[in-house]
């Protein structure tokens, strides 16, 4: 008798609206496709392979790095398992590891949850989290919401890590950055964090305003570098920030990040291996950027009984 196996990233879960559609994995709530009109958005993969480069991630209870995997939290101290070995860091959380379960399904919307292990010193609070995903004419919407069903305190924040696609399906680190640099970027943040050798936060950030990280009018990235957080956010009138990507094609993606978000990290992957070098750019906001569990700036202490959420939409045009 044939045994029919999952990929190794587990279920897809496909919905659709309109124009855009959308692939979320079982492991990690992972958003692994979203498209509009037939065309990718995102840089998406093999979901019968492991993930390349965080791809899609939902970055929980933390995001980005924690300087040595320690952290103090109301007067206890905590050891994250060193993930970035070379660098002595604890990266992107938990949220990742797990195959989450599906909670609801629908044409055009997915819920799944996850619920933190207790057995997890690391992080042994009584928290579960959902990430609804929801079509509309607008585009994507993804809420993630987290709970406390613990009697204490519990320390969060939260990111994505969408790699938005540069138009090509490309393999290898020249023919990708030479497509990143037919791309351009408006991000509403007016200051650069500094970090040190490790990637590290080193408590200090600087404007933008006419540097070579200058992205509150779209720029082009032909030539840039790019693995940095931007803070100081550019807020519209319902308090929410905002990234547009622009591609060669004419399309413009724009990430709406709600009030919760505090910061916005952009990644173009400028020399990493060919097979964990998706084919675009990671713009991922965040609620709370590097080493926020260790320094406590924009951490969320969630108290017993009660939730905090973030809501993240996407949409696409043509230019």
């Amino acid at each position: 008798m044939t045994q029919l196996t999952k990929p190794l990233t587990g279920n897809q879960y496909t919905i659709t609206h309109g124009d855009y559609k959308a692939t979320v994995c079982e492991q990690g709530g992972i958003l692994r496709q979203l498209s509009w009109k037939g065309k990718n958005l995102l840089a998406g993969f093999d979901p019968d392979k492991p993930v390349p480069c965080c791809n899609g991630y939902m970055l929980i209870p933390y995001p980005n790095r924690i300087e040595g995997g320690s952290y103090t939290f109301e007067g206890k101290d905590y050891q994250f398992p060193i993930d970035e070995v070379t660098r002595h860091n604890a990266i992107h959380g938990l949220g990742y590891r797990s195959m989450w379960s599906l909670v609801a399904l629908r044409d055009d919307a997915v819920e799944l949850e996850w619920r933190n292990s207790a057995a997890l010193e690391s992080y042994p609070f009584a928290v579960s989290a959902t990430i609804t995903y929801r079509m509309s004419d607008e585009g994507l919407s993804l809420t993630m919401t987290v709970h406390n069903n613990g009697d204490v305190d519990a320390p969060w924040a939260f990111g994505i890590h969408p790699w938005i696609s540069n138009g090509k399906d490309l393999y290898g680190n020249d023919p990708i950055m030479a497509q990143d640099d037919l791309c351009s970027l408006k991000l509403g943040a007016r200051k650069r964090v500094l970090v040190n050798e490790n990637l590290i936060p080193t408590g200090e950030s600087v404007d933008v305003a006419g540097s070579e990280y200058d992205f509150l009018e779209l720029t082009s990235l032909k030539g840039k570098v790019l693995d940095d957080a931007f803070e100081d956010v550019v807020r519209d009138e319902r308090g929410h920030s905002q990234a547009v990507f622009t591609r060669p094609d004419g399309i413009s993606v724009t990430l709406d990040g709600d009030e919760t978000v505090t910061s916005w990290q952009v990644c173009n992957g400028f020399g990493f291996p060919a097979d964990k070098h998706p084919s675009g750019v990671a713009i991922e906001p965040m609620t709370g950027y590097a080493n926020a569990f260790k320094t406590g700036k924009n951490l969320v202490v969630v108290k017993p009984s009660e939730s905090f959420a973030t809501t993240i939409t996407f949409s696409a045009e043509q230019n």
